[in-house]
């Protein structure tokens, strides 16, 4: 057994797998482009290193495209091998593979569940830890990441490899919940003692972006940008975090530069990317700039998905690229999509019941919430989409434009009232509201 720098037991007996491994690890906490690297290394170097299979099978998952299920499941076997071939491995391996059974069935709160009360005794050992942080994201559990990260962040050693990693996660979950002034100073304690934590960088201009403080989170950014330009694609999503923060203060060109510079340089189908273009070109339309054919490739991207909805904040992205260029066909064959995943048991079955299938008939222009309660429950219910507060405003934004249509006065002020509570008010929410105004003294 061998306990390796991030506080994980594993039974390999080879210490360069077990380089690799941190290696792999550290590239996973500060989103690393050689992560995938260290990983095939790790493998090459032990075949049999469980912990090894099981974060393949995670991070297979965890990018949410429905081919790559297969992928994880492989993982899975692999896992299970190695963990007879090491006879029966440790009790972290057991717990990660447990884990892993979990998030393969598509139960992902469950498996952030098995990773909680497996480490319970060790609760910043930075894996499972990390890895309940990402899949409690990925299903909108914020209090769940809280109150993980909130044991971790008591029981972490400053000294520890994983300490500003922890940390970073720490202020990221109290960020969610509105508390900026906490959020503010534990990240940026985090990123005073793990300068690569990237996730800590991004907490804090959060912080400042929900705030309404353009400046200050401009400022952070291209002040942290050595080191969150070196990420992998977590590199576009601090630009499209800038972008926002350009496009309140009206800097219409600089958002465009940076579209095309650094929010969207390569045309891949990654859903978080997707999301960041998708978002930032509706927002950017929304303030009646001109985008130009921007986009024509994310579109391309969503009619190859329109069966997939391993992911439901995925498929609504690709949904608002459908409706945007006017793919009716597209449109209609995810929407039934949606319609049809909110049929099944897993959780993304439950996250379409309960907000998926309504949000989808907003955002093809199908539909629009009836009264005050329906406006009610489905801002109540968009947390359980996933990801974070700023990237959901996009679909908050959405519901307004789509209620302000009908010239619901009302209902807009409402939507805005429930909005301030985490978000400071801005000019593209205001934009919507005068657009209301306009419509009824028409």
């Amino acid at each position: 057994m061998r306990r390796d720098a991030y506080d994980l037991v594993t039974s390999t007996d080879s210490m360069e797998a077990q380089r690799a491994f941190e290696s792999a690890v550290f590239g996973i906490a500060a989103h690393r482009p050689n992560t995938g690297a260290a990983l095939q290394a790790t493998l090459a170097a032990d075949p049999h290193h469980v912990a090894g299979h099981a974060l393949k099978g995670f991070a297979n998952l965890i990018l949410a495209r429905s081919e790559l299920t297969t992928v994880a499941a492989g993982a899975l076997g692999d896992a299970r091998t190695a963990l007879l071939k090491n006879n029966g491995g440790t009790t972290d391996e057991r717990i990660l593979i447990a884990a892993l059974e979990a998030a393969e069935a598509g139960l992902f709160a469950q498996a952030a569940r098995i990773l909680d009360a497996g480490f319970e005794d060790r609760p910043a050992t930075f894996l499972p830890f990390k890895l309940a942080h990402a899949l409690r994201f990925m299903v909108g559990d914020a209090a769940g990441m809280l109150a993980a990260s909130a044991r971790a962040a008591r029981h972490i050693d400053t000294a520890s490899n994983a300490a500003g990693f922890v940390l970073g996660c720490h202020a990221f979950s109290l960020e969610e919940h509105g508390r900026y002034g906490e959020a503010l100073r534990i990240g940026q304690r985090a990123v005073a003692l793990q300068p690569d934590d990237a996730w800590g960088l991004h907490a804090v201009s959060h912080v400042f972006e929900m705030k309404g403080d353009a400046k200050q989170g401009i400022d952070w950014l291209e002040g942290s940008r050595k080191s969150w330009s070196r990420c992998n694609n977590f590199s576009f999503h601090m630009a499209w975090h800038l972008g926002l923060l350009h496009l309140e203060r009206g800097d219409h060109d600089r958002v465009l530069a940076l579209y095309d510079d650094e929010v969207r340089p390569q045309q891949t189908d990654d859903f978080r990317d997707m999301a960041n273009a998708i978002s930032l070109l509706w927002r950017l339309e929304q303030s009646g700039v001109h985008v130009g054919n921007r986009w024509a490739d994310v579109a391309e991207i969503a009619r190859r998905r329109t069966s997939d909805t391993t992911l439901i904040f995925a498929a609504l992205h690709n949904l608002a690229a459908l409706v945007a260029v006017g793919d009716l066909e597209g449109v209609a064959e995810l929407v039934a999509q949606i319609d049809a995943k909110a049929l099944g048991f897993d959780d993304q079955a439950h996250i379409a019941a309960e907000i998926g299938v309504p949000m989808a008939r907003v955002l093809a222009g199908l539909d629009a919430p009836a009264d005050q309660r329906m406006i009610d429950r489905m801002v109540a219910n968009l947390p359980k989409i996933g990801g974070s507060n700023a990237q959901r405003d996009f679909f908050v934004l959405a519901l307004a434009k789509a209620v302000g249509a009908g010239g619901d006065g009302a209902a807009v002020y409402r939507i805005g009232q429930i909005r301030q509570r985490l978000k400071a008010d801005d000019q593209l929410f205001k934009s919507i509201e005068r657009s209301v105004g306009m419509r009824l003294s028409a």
